[in-house]
């Protein structure tokens, strides 16, 4: 018979496989966040208020022959690094790289995540590619904002040529005319716009303003167009007016002509001298007609 071996309570908890865990702090994975460094290395996310704490190292940053001592924070980054160097050798940023460890570094990646302590040495070099894609950029830039500045320009001078289209067709709505050579003016001048909107080479958020240019001076041509077949008619229309008043004209007939002949009533004014007409001047109408005499009171 075998008899069985007891454990004393003490032991017995000392032995226990079951481990109990302390309950977890709730909000303490949010507390500390997590971000990926340019390198793939998973580092606790920084706060940007604790930069101002970290401390300020002294870099030996050799460019060419010369070496340049820098200080600036522990927690910077080497664009940072590449800023101030270029502040004192007079090149861009973008065209430089820096090589540390015989390594080249990305210019957002922090300084001490990559090692660099007080009193390191960092190779600063031309980067070639770096300055031709910023001079690529540069240029790209610069078109663009040259191609802004002609769509602006083109856009005003629509405007002005928009208000002579505006008086040239209220001009012809009020049924006046307005002389061919001003509506073919316009109309040149409008298709030069358009010419030079066709030269134009836009990218991007310049497309629709491009097109909208366009489109207004399309707008403007066509209808200079047809006020120059209102103004055509209009002038046909009153070439013919006098013909036809002169065809009613002749087809009325002759009107009267009426004569006047004045004779001289002295007589009215002299009761006692006679009236007297010369036979020779006396004409065979007046002779006929009974002169009318009055008799005359004086007072």
């Amino acid at each position: 018979m075998m008899l069985g071996r007891t454990k004393s309570p003490a032991a017995a908890k000392e032995f226990s496989p079951v481990k109990t865990f302390p309950a977890a702090v709730p909000g303490a994975d949010e507390a500390h966040q997590w971000e990926v460094r340019p390198g793939g290395m998973l580092v606790q996310k920084r706060d940007p208020d604790s930069v101002a704490a970290a401390p300020t190292i002294r870099v030996r940053v050799k460019y060419g022959a010369a070496y340049h001592e820098i200080y600036l924070s522990s927690q910077s980054t080497f664009g940072e690094l590449k800023k101030l160097l270029s502040e004192r050798i007079g090149l861009h940023p973008e065209d430089l790289k820096v090589v540390y460890k015989e390594k080249e570094r990305d210019p957002s990646a922090y300084l001490d995540i990559s090692g660099v302590k007080d009193g390191s040495k960092v190779v600063v070099v031309d980067d070639p590619a770096g300055r031709a894609k910023r001079l690529l950029e540069m240029r790209h830039r610069a078109k663009i904002a040259k191609a802004s500045n002609s769509i602006s320009q083109i856009s005003l001078e629509v405007d002005k040529l928009a208000s002579q289209v505006s008086e040239l067709d209220a001009i012809v709505t009020k049924g006046g005319k307005v002389a061919k050579k001003d509506v073919a003016n316009l109309i040149e001048l409008l298709m030069n716009q358009l010419v030079k909107l066709d030269g134009i080479v836009a990218d991007g958020d310049l497309k629709p303003q491009k097109r909208m240019q366009e489109r207004r001076v399309q707008k403007y041509v066509e209808k200079l167009d047809v006020l120059k077949v209102k103004n055509d008619a209009l002038k046909t229309t009153n070439e013919h007016m006098p013909a036809q008043q002169l065809q009613q004209k002749q087809q009325q007939p002759p009107p009267s002509v009426v004569t006047t002949k004045w004779e001289t009533f002295d007589s009215l004014f002299s009761p006692t001298t006679p009236a007297t007409i010369t036979p020779a001047t006396a004409t065979p109408n007046a002779s006929s007609v009974p002169s009318p005499r009055f008799d005359w009171e004086l007072f």
